[in-house]
């Protein structure tokens, strides 16, 4: 799900990692963030990707890559076996997200979701105004062809992690090239105007 173009979340994603950690990236796409953690953060990162073209291109950037679905191969991973666990905009496209999350927490000491925010005012407005499912640059596929089975807002999100007592270390909203830090008492306006959710939980 992540492309070559060098987005604000993978900038805001590798803020939010400190230097020469351990870092698994779960659905790591092209490698792009990888590359990018690699070489100006000095971090040892792995990745799991399902896609096989995907994973010809992290090979082509010498960037250490294993095939694998998420959802099923997870456990493979020993516990607590890196500093951070990085899932960018794939939550969503689970069957199982709850059971994913579980996983990311058990293999990271701690763990980076982003997740597109359907409760961005673009999308409601979408919805209410014409009826449609939304395309948006975050939501970019039509109703037939997302590989989004759950519509998850920053607000859902955010009272799951309270719901199963998953701690909740920072919470940025993402709109464009702005970012702004995301709390209990700013929830609802952030998850009107944020069209990008990334949360750090351990």
């Amino acid at each position: 799900m992540k492309n070559s173009k060098m987005k604000k979340e993978f900038k805001v994603i590798a803020e939010l990692l400190p230097n020469n950690t351990r870092v698994l990236d779960v659905g790591c796409g092209d490698g792009s963030l990888m590359n990018l953690l690699k070489v100006n953060k000095n971090i040892e990162v792995r990745g799991l990707e399902l896609d096989q073209d995907n994973v010809q291109k992290c090979i082509m950037k010498g960037l250490p890559v294993i095939q694998g679905n998420a959802e099923t191969e997870l456990h493979q991973f020993p516990n607590q076996s890196f500093d951070y666990v990085v899932l960018s905009q794939t939550l969503q496209a689970f069957y199982d997200p709850e059971k994913v999350l579980k996983e990311l927490l058990r293999i990271g000491k701690s763990v980076i979701v982003s997740i597109p925010n359907f409760g961005y005012w673009k999308v409601r407005i979408k919805l209410l105004l014409f009826g449609e499912m939304p395309v948006t640059k975050t939501l970019p596929n039509t109703w037939y062809n997302t590989p989004n089975l759950h519509m998850c807002t920053i607000k859902d999100l955010f009272n799951f992690c309270y719901e199963k007592k998953i701690k909740i270390n920072k919470v940025i909203g993402v709109n464009n090239n702005k970012t702004s830090l995301i709390k209990r008492g700013n929830l609802e306006i952030k998850n009107l105007f944020s069209k990008l959710g990334i949360f750090l939980i351990g």
